[in-house]
């Protein structure tokens, strides 16, 4: 197993090593730089490369403590295979491996993707493609399934060999161990069989497979020890001629766990059998527009299914650019509902949208508030109220930005944690505005930046716990509300910040207020309670109070 980084130079004589294909690298001079995320298997050199993305590395280490060559090569990976401080990064794999076949399921049509797979897994797992990885994540997930059907064997094996057992052969060629009575207990019993029964040799050839991946993947399984199983040159022999073998026993199960056992036999030793014409030379799944990838990952995330039509359309703007992220939740002023729209960012860990990415995630606010602006001109729009008819004020639209990172410890390397979000935002807001004084005008937007775990965005993407999806929705929703009013509740720049008044009118007194002062209330007011009260936004170095007689400072809530 060798794990190289996206965008990183490596020797070619290496990568020509490793690889025995040259797409998944661009060369300059006597170095190529990956271009791919994904995995690669050669069959034939019998090696499994994992392309990982860009974010896992920082400060010139993967995973913040490895040189980029230390896991390039095969002397790291005796110590990834062995050593439990890092059974994480085996999880890792295992999860990205799995992130990557759940985007190409989520987007059967998607050309990003590339893919050289044989045969289709058709067993009790689903119809789909399959690789090395997914033959040892089905043989594991089958075992566990059906791991007292196997036991049961075991045992009835046992049985049958002491029923026929050869005694002055056991006891000439084996040594016992005597109990507490003195009685000596033989646990390898030679017996006078001669057939071997057809149900065991599927079951030996199924574990020995097992028991394979178990070496390789250092998989936490404990197999029974009730059969000699194929290992070191035999198991060679096997994966050679294992078809040969595999076919004496067919037509011979009417057990439907047993054909299924017989079928995960098959699709791989199809791929092993030197006389298989199915074998390749290699296979993989990768991706060199990972962006699209991150992107979903997020959108699964935080957004909940859009079902009304129109609203799904909000994603696609007419000028072809597709909003990342799309959710409901209430405003920022009062408990009327908005959208809060996001931007996934792919870069290195601690880098930030800058240029033309601001510009473009404040078109994006831009385009859905005129989007709403049509429903109301049409009559249409109902619940969700972005420009206020009696003020005309504009809601504030809430924006934000997702980067995924790795969380780190006092000395950068990475803290292994898949089950948090560590979801914070200590980056600057970024502002964009007309008039810097006018907080409810329609030109007026902010931005919010927020750095997400990426091993939790990873092992949710993969995840079928919805619960736990719907759990981080409900409390992130929670916690971009409050961030959003804390930045205007707080002096984050005393010299930009708002001071916030509000007064309650009676019936016609609040229309009479707002359009005697309307240009000087222009884009810094707005109605709340259906017409009943006017909020006031003013910068701290403006003067209105003698227009604000009777109103009372506030915050929002």
């Amino acid at each position: 197993m060798r794990i190289l980084i996206e965008g990183e130079r490596y020797p070619l004589n290496l990568l020509e090593e490793i690889l025995d294909n040259q797409r998944f690298h661009i060369d300059f001079g006597l170095e190529g730089v990956i271009n791919h995320v994904g995995y690669f298997h050669s069959l034939e050199l019998e090696e499994v490369v994992y392309f990982l993305p860009k974010v896992f590395f920082w400060n010139k280490l993967v995973f913040g403590q490895f040189e980029l060559l230390e896991l390039a090569t095969e002397k790291v990976e005796i110590s990834l295979k062995h050593d439990e401080n890092y059974h994480w990064i085996r999880h890792l794999l295992i999860l990205f491996y799995k992130s990557l076949v759940e985007y190409k399921k989520r987007f059967p049509f998607s050309e990003i993707i590339e893919k050289q797979l044989s045969i289709e897994l058709n067993s009790n797992l689903g119809n789909q493609e399959y690789t090395f990885l997914d033959l040892m994540l089905s043989f594991l997930n089958f075992y566990k399934k059906h791991q007292i059907f196997t036991a049961f064997q075991t045992v009835e094996s046992r049985s049958r060999q002491a029923k026929k057992a050869n005694w002055e052969k056991t006891i000439r060629k084996t040594q016992p161990f005597f109990n507490q009575k003195g009685q000596p207990v033989y646990t390898q019993i030679h017996n006078k069989r001669q057939v071997q029964n057809r149900e065991e040799e599927l079951i030996i050839i199924f574990l020995s497979i097992l028991n394979h991946f178990k070496k390789v993947h250092q998989l936490p399984i404990k197999i029974e020890k009730g059969f000699k199983l194929y290992t070191g040159k035999r198991f060679v022999w096997l994966q050679n001629n294992g078809l040969k073998v595999l076919r004496k026993v067919k037509y011979k199960y009417f057990s439907d766990t047993l054909k299924r056992m017989y079928r995960l036999c098959e699709l791989y030793l199809n791929k092993t059998d030197k006389s298989s014409i199915r074998k390749r030379k290699s296979e993989y799944i990768t991706v060199q527009n990972y962006n699209l990838v991150f992107e979903d990952m997020v959108d699964k995330l935080f957004t909940d299914e859009l079902k009304n039509d129109e609203i799904q359309r909000l994603k696609q703007n007419k000028d072809g650019k597709i909003i990342d992220h799309l959710f409901e939740y209430k405003s920022i002023i009062d408990d009327s509902h908005i959208f809060y729209i996001g931007d996934s960012k792919y870069y290195k860990t601690d880098n930030e949208a800058k240029g033309r990415s601001l510009y473009k995630q404040f078109m994006y606010a831009k385009n859905v508030i005129q989007f709403h602006i049509n429903l109301l001109n049409d009559g249409k729009l109902k619940g969700l109220r972005y420009r206020d008819e009696l003020t005309e004020g504009y809601n504030i639209s809430p924006n934000f930005f997702i980067y995924g990172f790795i969380p780190t410890d006092e000395n950068q390397s990475a803290t292994i944690d898949f089950d948090n979000p560590h979801l914070n935002t200590d980056k600057k807001v970024q502002k964009s505005y007309h008039f810097e004084n006018r907080l409810f005008d329609r030109d007026t937007l902010f931005i919010h930046q927020y750095q997400m775990n990426f091993l939790f965005i990873l092992k949710n993407y993969t995840s079928k716990q919805q619960s736990v999806i719907q759990q981080f929705r409900n409390e992130t929703k929670t916690e971009f509300r409050k961030n959003f009013v804390d930045y205007f509740n707080t002096e984050i720049e005393a010299e930009n910040s708002f001071k916030f008044y509000v007064k309650s009118f009676d019936n016609g007194e609040l229309k009479q207020f707002v359009d005697e002062h309307f240009k000087r209330l222009n884009g810094r007011c707005i109605s709340l309670r259906n017409g009943t009260e006017l909020l006031v936004a003013i910068t701290k170095n403006e003067e209105l109070d003698d227009i604000l007689n009777g109103f009372e400072v506030t915050e929002l809530e």
